[in-house]
């Protein structure tokens, strides 16, 4: 008989198949979400269908950002999405959904059990151009295929269009020709030759596709032609004056043009309505007839109305009125559409808009349905801030803050205190005591561990949002209509210019950025964080450029920290006026990254006015100019360094080179023998002088680097093993340090000892940034953003760049790991779990109350926020202290030894009188 055939045998069989299961190192289920949220997002609007007559309901989209989905109608919720591949090769041309094209009869519905037709269909990127059908109810691909363009430089500028089951290519040829290439649309194949099509007119500047109808401006009239009809012949349409903005198609109607918010149509079978002018139209259907519904926004007020293309007689049943928030921006109409109530009383329609904010905005029955705030997708900057005191905190913070007196003042300033917070609490409990703050109302009230923090969000469009940093909430939205970003690719700065610490005086942040209308003269924008209203004066036009900016200490009169600001004239300003003193002996640097020039200045204050005076210049371009600075990388101003020096197996000291204005710069350039070069440099920003350079050979961006301390860490992808890797260095002053207590540029010690190290990582890396706590006690963990959505939190003692190649003692007395090329990447370090950020481009950290606890926020097309312990937490008991327990214990341990101490003193007593 067979042993494991037996009892016996069958229990050993079961306690061995448990020996080597191995235990799950993971949250547990109820922390899930419970330090930390997500808000996932689509992108800004680029097509969109509704539907409301489909068996389900949908609103079908394509964004800038590259994907595609479905969203709810009645709440806006994504039903599906599907994150498309970067740009260019996820650009998406055209999005055609069947059912939606210029015939109402033309629909390209898959049979049933066929994969010949499509609910969806895309065209995306030109080298290769892909074209896809989609399934629109789950969101999965049915087919696919793709051309490759014999000249792709030409190809980037091509377009797209779909007539009766045919997919049209048309590339043109600037200043020479059209060539226009008809495809079957589901398969592919090609229904002929290509058509090449002279037209020596056309031009980048003012041609486009309208439809089938391919249109430039001249002057004053429109020059079109039909890539569909039988015989070509260009046709010409003149207009009344020279259009004043940029000409659009409409969609829905081929061959019409939006000229000056007139409907123009160089279409002869395609009437339209002269008369009418608004800011946004859309082509749709009621009652099954084809209408065109207009837009304008009038004193924030959206005014919605309809005209019959055949007859442009009026349709009352789409005319609205809806109150439109400011901070929404200017709406567009993008579609609508309608569906019959139930107790057929008339229709239902959904209209649907995008805003110059990058909102996403429904509108049904007369009121706002639901929001999408999209351009959350593209967030540039970030700040944590302090929320504000409770008021019996800020009346203590006030006494603490007093002027020390004698010890009765003090102590009578303390009675009346405690009397006052005694009657504010009895008139709380009998209902007559002063209503709550709109803050405290909101819960904004800041916590014993300042954990709970507001988060001030500033997105590419000009959008401010305040975001509670525990729960997602969006308590205030701002909008700077007409600003952008900066030259060099530099985007607009959101600065913190007074924290919520200097009670009873509210905080203060400030926008930099460009106007977009100006000249690009500056603009700045103060508010208050915390309720997001204007302060200060609210938005200040400058009448110069800004090149360069800086923050200044804190003034002794309102705690506000000025503004450095350098133009283009390299004069110097600041913002508060009062504050331009402070400025003098501050220095500058500007960094050009086309020419990869620095300059350094020194700011002088005399006679009343600033002036800066270049004291040093650095071209890192190379003996042929051809590098590029493609990142600068600085400390955090607000980081503090615990440790001045690292301690040896010998137990000696060696102390950090710790230079506050030490800034790291990377140059690129092509190389015809290692394909290309990254150069590396560590430059003082005072004094000018490269600290420290190191070339690395065929390797190339993308490239995101950390600067702490005294040490770098930065990714770069090696073209000659085709893998990312990670550089650490760490910079030393020695066994002795040159000066313990101020840092001088300008008298610094001899050039520093480096060590580095290099590590494969199995990812592609697209975020990188430290952790940071109030004090710098923790230790330094360096959060990884990778191309699959997770963050890894990697602890320092992996990327050591001291790490020992074989281990020996004095690794082992330092704590030093033995070196391995590869870093692990195990699950439990990935900091969002299952909770993935699409497009993770950065990652912003800041400290809380607890010196363990570091708050991080990743931002991408989604928004994750959360924090993270690197030494645990150290300062903080656990959730599941037995706080019933200790307190028993203490109080039998108190009681024990009082009765103890009695039984002690009786003995002795006793043992006297013996």
């Amino acid at each position: 008989m067979d042993f494991l055939q037996t009892p016996a045998g069958t229990l050993i069989s079961l306690l061995s198949l448990l020996l080597l299961l191995s235990t799950c190192s993971g949250l547990y289920e109820d922390q899930i979400k419970k330090f930390d949220w997500r808000s996932v997002h689509v992108g800004s609007l680029k097509h969109a269908y509704v539907d409301l007559n489909h068996f389900q309901p949908r609103v079908l989209l394509s964004t800038h950002e590259q994907v595609i989905g479905s969203l709810c109608p009645k709440t806006g919720e994504i039903i599906w999405r599907q994150v498309l591949e970067k740009k260019p090769r996820g650009d998406i041309k055209l999005l055609q959904v069947s059912g939606f094209a210029d015939d109402s009869s033309d629909t390209a519905a898959a049979p049933m059990g066929s994969h010949l037709g499509f609910d969806m269909m895309t065209v995306q990127g030109h080298a290769p151009a892909l074209v896809r059908g989609w399934n629109t109810n789950i969101g999965t691909i049915e087919w696919e295929w793709s051309i490759m363009p014999l000249n792709t430089e030409r190809a980037q500028d091509a377009v797209w269009f779909y007539s009766n089951s045919i997919l049209y290519h048309v590339v043109p040829a600037w200043r020479s020709h059209i060539e226009v290439t008809s495809y079957f649309a589901t398969s592919g194949h090609t229904t002929g030759s290509t058509s090449k099509i002279m037209a020596a007119w056309i031009n980048p500047e003012s041609c486009l596709l309208s439809g089938s109808f391919y249109v430039c401006l001249d002057g004053k009239q429109l020059i079109s032609l039909d890539l569909v009809a039988k015989s070509t012949q260009v046709i010409a349409t003149s207009l009344s004056a020279e259009p004043r903005s940029k000409i659009h198609d409409l969609p829905g109607l081929s061959g019409v043009l939006i000229v000056d918010k007139k409907l123009v149509s160089v279409n002869k079978d395609q009437a339209v309505c002269p008369d009418l002018s608004s800011d946004s139209y859309i082509v749709g259907s009621f009652n099954s007839r084809k209408v065109i519904a207009y837009a304008d926004l009038i004193n924030n007020m959206l005014n919605i109305n309809a005209v019959y293309l055949e007859d442009c007689s009026p349709v009352p049943e789409l005319h609205l009125s809806v109150a439109f928030a400011e901070h929404y921006g200017a709406p567009t109409l993008r579609s609508f559409d309608c569906k019959s109530k139930r107790n057929s009383d008339g229709k239902n329609c959904l209209f649907l808009l995008s805003t110059s904010a990058e909102s996403i905005v429904a509108v049904q029955q007369g009121r706002v349905r639901w929001t999408r705030e999209e351009s959350l997708a593209n967030v540039i900057d970030t700040q944590f801030l302090d929320l504000p005191l409770a008021d019996t905190e800020g009346t203590l913070e006030n006494e603490m803050k007093g002027k020390a007196g004698d010890i009765a003042t003090a102590f009578m300033r303390r009675i009346t205190t405690q009397a006052l917070q005694i009657k504010s609490l009895f008139l709380h409990v009998i209902g007559l005591g002063p209503p709550p703050t709109a803050t405290q109302r909101a819960g904004l009230v800041r916590d014993s561990f300042g954990l709970h923090k507001m988060l001030v969000l500033l997105t590419r469009s000009g959008k401010i949002f305040g975001i509670d940093n525990i729960a997602g909430k969006h308590h205030w939205k701002l909008y700077l209509p007409n600003v952008a970003g900066f030259e060099n690719s530099e985007q607009m700065r959101l600065i913190v210019q007074r924290s919520s610490k200097h009670f009873p005086l509210q905080p203060l942040c400030a926008i930099v950025a460009k106007s977009a209308v100006s000249n690009g003269n500056g603009v700045l924008f103060r508010f208050n964080p915390i309720t997001g209203q204007a302060s200060e004066g609210g938005l200040l036009q400058l009448n110069y450029k800004i090149k360069q900016l800086a923050l200044l200490p804190e003034t002794e009169e309102d705690y506000v920290k000025g503004i450095l600001i350098l133009d283009g004239a390299n004069k110097v300003h600041v913002e508060p006026k009062h504050a331009t003193p402070l400025a003098h002996g501050m220095y500058l640097y500007t960094a050009d990254l086309k020419t990869a020039e620095l300059e350094g200045y020194y700011v002088k204050y005399a006679g009343g006015e600033l002036s800066a005076l270049p004291i040093w210049n650095v071209r890192l371009g190379g003996h042929n100019s051809e590098q590029q600075i493609i990142s600068v990388a600085s400390k955090n101003p607000i980081e503090h360094v615990h440790s001045q020096g690292r301690v040896l197996g010998d137990r000696s000291v060696l102390y950090k080179y710790i230079n506050p204005n030490l800034v790291a710069f990377v140059t690129q350039a092509p190389d015809a023998t290692h394909k290309s070069v990254l150069n590396l440099y560590l430059i003082d920003v005072v004094s000018g002088s490269v600290i420290f350079s190191m070339t690395h050979r065929k390797v190339r961006a993308p490239l995101h680097i950390v600067h702490s301390e005294n040490w770098l860490a930065y990714s770069y992808f090696n073209d000659k093993v085709r893998r990312t890797e990670i550089t650490t260095i760490e910079l030393y002053e020695g066994s002795a340090q040159a000066n313990n207590s101020v840092w001088s540029s300008l008298q610094a010690p001899s050039m520093p000892l480096v060590e580095r190290q290099s590590y494969i990582i199995p990812t592609i890396v697209e975020a990188m940034r430290e952790t940071i706590t109030e004090r710098g006690i923790t230790n330094k963990h360096v959060l990884i953003g990778t191309a699959s959505g997770g963050i890894v939190e990697m602890p320092w003692h992996l990327l050591d760049p001291r790490r020992p190649i074989s281990s020996t003692t004095q690794g082992r007395e330092e704590g030093a790991i033995p070196y391995i090329p590869e870093l692990p990447l195990p699950t439990e370090n990935y900091i969002n779990y299952n909770q993935t950020v699409a497009r993770l481009r950065n990652i912003y950290t800041a400290p809380s109350g607890l010196e363990s606890t570091c708050l991080v926020v990743a931002t991408g097309l989604d928004i994750f926020v959360t924090r993270v312990a690197p030494s645990k937490t150290f300062d903080l008991l656990k959730e599941d202290f037995d706080y019933i327990l200790i307190s028993i214990v203490l109080v039998v341990l108190t009681s024990g030894s009082l009765i103890v101490r009695h039984l002690a003193s009786r003995k002795l007593l006793k043992q006297a009188w013996k």
